[in-house]
C-alpha cells in the first residue's frame, strides 16, 4: 500500500498588501504613513498525496495554485496549519529535503543564457555533490528519455522554446528527485513539444515512482497525466478526487447524432420519446444521460434503419471552465 508523501492540514497563507492613493500627494502620504491590509490567499486547506501519484491542481488565475506549490517546496512560509513533505517541514529547507524535490516553473529559467545547457548541468551536479562520472551517466539517461542530444552543446539563447524546456527539465532532474512540483511546465510550447513533455513525465513517473504535483491551463496536460485533481477556488479546495468522476458529475449527458436512411425514420425517431436537441431532414441529435447510453442505442438500432451514428463528448475545456467559476463542486 502506497504511503502518504505529502500531508497538508489546516493550511492557510496571508500576505500584507499595501495600498496608496494616486498622484504625488498619495505617494508622499504612502511614504510616511503606509496603510496595509492582510489578504488571506489560502484558506484552511487539507489534502494528502501518496507516493507515486500525479496530481493536477486546477483553478482560475489567482486562485492560489502556485502559492500552494511554493509552500510545499518551502519557498513560502505558511501562516497557519502544518505541512509535511517526505517527512520534512518544507520551510526549514533541510539539505536532505532539498535533494528530494525540484520545482519547475514554465515562466522561469535556471539555465545560463550564454552557455550551452551541458555547462549548467555539470554546475547543478556539483551543487548536489555528484562526481563527474555519475553526472555524465545521469545526463546521458535523461537526455535519451527527453530525446535531446546535440542541443546540449548549443548556447541556450539559440535553442527553441521546446528545446530550452527539455533542457530545463534535465537540469531540474539531474539529482533524481522523488517529488516534482511543476507550475505550467508546457507554457508557450507547441503541440508536439507539449506531447513530448507529457510523454517524458509519464515515463519518468513510471520508472522512478516519482510524485508529481502539476498546475496547468492546458487541459490536455491534466487529462493525459492526472487521474486525480484538486480544484482551488479563491484559496479554498472545492474538489479533491478522481478526474473521471468530476467530468461525469459535471457532464451527465452525451449527444448522440444519428443519420437515418430516410426522413420517415428520422420523424419516427423524433416522436419516440427521446430528448431531441435538433433535427435536419434525416439527421437527428439526441441528448441522453450517461447511464442510459447503452439501452438507448440498443433501442434505436433495433427499431430504426440507421445509416450512421456518432457519440459526442462535451469539450473538456468547457467542463473544466465550469469548475473555475464554481465555489464548490
Amino acid at each position: 500500500m502506497a504511503k502518504n508523501i505529502i500531508d497538508v492540514k489546516n493550511l492557510s497563507k496571508s500576505f500584507n498588501i499595501s495600498s496608496k492613493e494616486p498622484g504625488l500627494k498619495g505617494t508622499v502620504k504612502h511614504f510616511f504613513k503606509r496603510q496595509t491590509n492582510s489578504l488571506k490567499v489560502i484558506k484552511n486547506i487539507n489534502f494528502e498525496i501518496q507516493e507515486g501519484e500525479i496530481v493536477g491542481f486546477l483553478g482560475a488565475n489567482g486562485a492560489g495554485k502556485t502559492t500552494i506549490l511554493k509552500m510545499l517546496c518551502g519557498l513560502i512560509y505558511p501562516s497557519e496549519g502544518s505541512i509535511l513533505v517526505s517527512g520534512y517541514l518544507p520551510y526549514k529547507r533541510k539539505e536532505n529535503f532539498l535533494k528530494n524535490i525540484t520545482l519547475i516553473m514554465g515562466q522561469k529559467q535556471q539555465l545560463i543564457w550564454d552557455l550551452p545547457p551541458i555547462e549548467s548541468f555539470y554546475l547543478n551536479a556539483s551543487i548536489y555533490d555528484l562526481n563527474k562520472f555519475e553526472a555524465k551517466r545521469r545526463i546521458k539517461k535523461l537526455s535519451d528519455m527527453l530525446e535531446i542530444d546535440h542541443e546540449l552543446f548549443i548556447p541556450v539563447r539559440k535553442l527553441s522554446l521546446g528545446q530550452r524546456m527539455k533542457s530545463e527539465l534535465l537540469a531540474a532532474l539531474i539529482h533524481e528527485p522523488n517529488i516534482l512540483f511543476l507550475d505550467e511546465p508546457t507554457l508557450g510550447l507547441d503541440i508536439n513539444a507539449q506531447r513530448n513533455l507529457r510523454k517524458f513525465l509519464k515515463k519518468y513517473n513510471k520508472e522512478t515512482n516519482a510524485t508529481i504535483c502539476l498546475t496547468s491551463h492546458y487541459m490536455k496536460d491534466i487529462t493525459s497525466l492526472c487521474k486525480r485533481v484538486i480544484c482551488v477556488h479563491n484559496g479554498s479546495i472545492s474538489y479533491d478526487g478522481e478526474l473521471d468522476l468530476l467530468l461525469k458529475k459535471l457532464s451527465p449527458f452525451k449527444e448522440i447524432i444519428i443519420v437515418c436512411r430516410s426522413e420517415e425514420d428520422a420523424i419516427q425517431l423524433e416522436n419516440s420519446g427521446f430528448n431531441v436537441e435538433s433535427k435536419t431532414k434525416n439527421e437527428i441529435t439526441l441528448k441522453v444521460e450517461n447511464n442510459l447510453i447503452t439501452s438507448s442505442l440498443k433501442t434505436i438500432l433495433n427499431n430504426f434503419d440507421i445509416e450512421d451514428l456518432y457519440i459526442n463528448e462535451p469539450p473538456i475545456d468547457e467542463i473544466i471552465g465550469r469548475i473555475l467559476i464554481k465555489k464548490r463542486v
